[in-house]
């Protein structure tokens, strides 16, 4: 019990501190200038090969297995 209660005001202490010192390490950060334009044309190939992925695993996944029920 008391490891909880201290494992969770570590972790606030942790979210009270935590803006502060990622404003001071933002310092001095400066962009540099584009040079050059880049034009994405096309179709996304491997944005489309991931979805096919994702669908392919999802039916994989929906119909392997067996249809028998648990409870006799």
């Amino acid at each position: 019990m008391k490891i909880s209660k201290i494992a969770l005001a570590t972790a606030a202490a942790a979210l009270a501190v935590a803006p502060a010192a990622a404003q001071a390490a933002n310092a001095d950060r400066a962009s540099a200038p584009a040079t050059k334009s880049t034009k994405m044309g096309g179709a996304p190939i491997g944005a489309i090969i991931a979805a096919l992925a994702v669908v392919i695993g999802v039916v994989v996944i929906a119909t392997t297995g067996d249809d028998e029920p648990t409870s006799p």
